[in-house]
């Protein structure tokens, strides 16, 4: 990973345009291609970034970031006024993530019962690998298309973030270029709900308990 902190100017061209006048930020370049700037303030979400695959210019005082999306391309522009430090660090093969103990139990009752999620689906493998990490269950559905579904505790911004980039990775794949996705939660922060429906992504409640034959379903009284 390599990290500088430097006076820059940041603009990005593509979908939308943005401009970020110059001032003292951290530049993080990670191995597998992220790009991302932060400023020493707003909390952990970078001021502006870039997800693999891209390609990096570095011409010396300016970085050049392109990232193709669709037929038109992404295009992030840092001219670096002044590096104060630039420093490489190799992070060595990063340890996988362990889910708490209520998504780890989710993943595997979700796992034998895969139509909990959704009505058909089957589940062919857990842990399905991407370059950027798992996703937590790749399945197929009635129609025998790619089905990849990101379990959480709790359904939140970030967790549809998530899915979003693990289906970007995974939709490289030719074969895999309609696999859609469904985010599975015992329950759902509203801001989600409406991120994942402007995604095109489902969302589906579940409940452990149920799941594990704790306790009986609702029962429902309909009047004739």
């Amino acid at each position: 990973m390599r990290l500088i902190v430097a006076r820059c100017e940041v603009t990005y061209t593509g979908r939308l345009t943005a401009f970020l006048p110059d001032s003292t930020r951290l530049l993080m370049i990670k191995a597998d291609g992220s790009v991302l700037v932060h400023a020493d303030a707003g909390g952990y979400k970078p001021l502006n970034w870039m997800t693999p695959p891209v390609v990096l210019e570095d011409g010396g005082d300016v970085l050049v970031v392109r990232k193709r999306a669709g037929r038109s391309e992404d295009r992030l522009e840092i001219r670096l006024v002044e590096v104060l430090s630039d420093v490489s660090h190799e992070m060595g093969e990063a340890a996988a993530l362990e889910k708490d103990g209520v998504e780890r139990d989710l993943q595997l009752a979700l796992a034998e019962q895969p139509e909990a999620v959704a009505e058909g689906l089957r589940l062919v493998q857990r842990e399905w690998p991407t370059d950027i990490g798992p996703v937590d269950l790749m399945c197929r559905d009635e129609d025998d298309g790619w089905v990849a579904v990101e379990i959480k505790r709790v359904g939140t911004i970030d967790a549809v973030e998530q899915l979003t980039r693990y289906l970007e990775r995974i939709r490289l794949d030719p074969a895999k270029s309609g696999c859609a996705g469904i985010l599975a939660a015992q329950q759902f922060k509203p801001q989600a709900l409406t991120l994942a429906e402007a995604r095109g992504i489902r969302c589906s409640e579940v409940d452990l308990a149920l799941l594990r034959g704790e306790r009986e379903p609702a029962l429902t009284l309909f009047a004739f």
